[in-house]
């Protein structure tokens, strides 16, 4: 088939030949001989305008492969509908063009699509082919254009009758380069479970970045947001999602999306809303008290308490319970418990004599429960009567005549270096210590110094000579007897 027409129609082809006045001469030579293999009829047809749909080919003017006179006139191929443009912005200086899936004619008719941009401005006829040849599919993306320029794009749908009518974009495209990807940085208290409770404000700034402005999407379960309840506020480099007056139903997670043309980011927002108000005011309690609480069992200063958990826990888990006490002395209640996480609980340390009587809050994330269970029945810690016994000690005689635990020992001195004598005594009262050198007590002599501590007996014999040698002998007496240890000492 001849597919050189099309291919020719979005490039300028007016000035590749002479004006079309040599066509008219080559009829009469081909009426009188067979047409000449270098100058064929068809070679002529490229000089359609180029503005303009390329003219259907004549097929009667075409030779036959092996006969010098015309072939058969054939049925012209139907022309192609106008095709529907469409395409977005994209980065690194391209353009994606994509059109709806078209329902191709002949397959051996249908040739594919020709797409041709043109920069502004507008008035501008200069369109240049962005294909040399035809494609069959409907996207095509345009490369090596220049950032920050207004492009118009047309699309003809070639087959072998000829081109289309181009079908041309209804707004211009903007070439931008993406300077900088998408990238959202959610905070690092939003990537758990964002908690709030019924009637207060939620109000969570999310940043982000991207070159140049992304554009930033909010949904839910796939749906955009209700803009009457929920207000989203968007800058170049974060966005605000505000929620007046929260309720239950706004818990869930929220899916933020920041795109820049092909290119996004993102991120899931979790958040979970506890609480009720039965009259449009926000009351964090738990809906209920405890159920079924009771006294189990009483016994010295202790009580037993059980009881059930609450019916409704406010949509948020029971941390634990809160137990007080009141005696009836004084009517005022106290905290026995601070927070229980069972339920189940001992209190102890009561004061013999007194009533007590019990209650119990549950406790979620809103706080205590507005209303505590409070147990029928009253704890008697009642007095027990109890006698003290004296242990009888006996009474010790401490009363003990002398006794030496450590006696006496040989001894051999140097003559001129002073020598001591040690031994150990006891005994009640405190005995009398006497010192004697052979069998001669020893008076007040200043060369022997006695001293006596914690039943220490020591005797000090200061710079002994070769007389000072013999039996030393130490003798205690007191009211209940004596005794007495000696020794030799040895002076040389």
């Amino acid at each position: 088939g001849k597919t050189t027409p099309p291919a020719s129609d979005p490039a300028p082809a007016a000035p590749k030949k002479e004006p079309a006045a040599a066509p008219k001469e080559e009829p009469a030579p081909a009426a009188k001989q067979p047409p000449a293999p270098e100058r064929p009829p068809p070679a002529e047809q490229p000089t359609a305008p180029t503005d303009e749909p390329a003219p259907v080919p004549k097929a009667e003017g075409t030779p036959g492969p092996g006969e010098g006179h015309p072939a058969e006139p054939q049925a012209p191929a139907p022309e192609p509908e106008k095709p529907k443009a469409g395409g977005t912005a994209g980065d690194r200086n391209t353009w994606l063009a994509a059109g709806d899936e078209q329902t191709f004619p002949d397959k051996g008719d249908w040739l594919g699509n020709m797409v041709s941009p043109k920069e502004l401005p507008w008035g501008s006829t200069d369109w240049t082919a962005a294909n040399e040849e035809p494609f069959l599919s409907t996207r095509y993306t345009v490369q090596n254009l220049n950032s920050g320029d207004k492009i118009q794009v047309r699309v003809k749908a070639v087959s072998a009758s000829g081109a289309s009518v181009p079908a041309t974009l209804e707004q211009p495209v903007l070439i931008r380069e993406i300077l900088q990807l998408p990238r959202i940085r959610m905070p690092r208290h939003l990537r758990q479970t964002y908690v709030r409770h019924v009637g207060d404000a939620v109000n969570l700034m999310v940043p982000f970045q991207g070159k140049p402005k992304p554009e930033v999407i909010w949904t839910k379960g796939d749906q955009p947001l209700d803009t009457n309840h929920i207000n989203i506020r968007t800058t170049e480099r974060d966005t605000i999602f505000y929620i007046r007056n929260a309720q239950r139903n706004d818990s869930g997670k929220y899916e933020l999306t920041v795109r820049i043309n092909g290119a996004e980011d993102k991120a899931t927002l979790d958040i979970r809303v506890i609480g009720y108000h039965p009259v449009r005011v926000c009351v964090c309690r738990a809906t209920g008290p405890p159920q079924n609480l009771k006294l189990v069992d009483v016994w010295g200063f202790n009580v037993a308490l059980e009881w059930t958990p609450p019916a409704d826990n406010g949509n948020s888990e029971i941390k634990g319970y809160m137990v007080q006490k009141s005696d009836k002395k004084s009517g005022k209640w106290f905290t026995a418990l601070e927070r229980c996480t069972r339920t189940s609980c001992t209190i102890s340390d009561l004061i013999i004599g007194n009533s007590y009587s019990f209650r119990v809050f549950a406790e979620n994330a809103c706080g205590l429960s507005e209303k505590a269970a409070v147990a029928s029945g009253v704890a008697h810690i009642n007095k027990t009567k109890t006698t003290y016994q004296p242990e009888k000690i006996p009474q010790r005689d401490m009363m003990e005549p002398p006794k030496f635990t450590q006696p006496l020992t040989d001894r051999t001195t140097t003559r001129g270096y002073s020598t001591h004598l040690f031994c150990c005594v006891r005994g009640f009262p405190q005995p009398k210590i006497i010192w004697m050198k052979n069998q001669m007590e020893i008076r007040e002599d200043p060369k022997y110094i006695a001293m006596i501590e914690q039943g220490v007996c020591s005797l000090e014999i200061r710079k002994p000579s070769p007389f000072d040698g013999g039996i030393y002998t130490c003798k205690a007496v007191n009211a209940l007897g004596e005794a007495s240890v000696d020794c030799k000492l040895d002076v040389k």
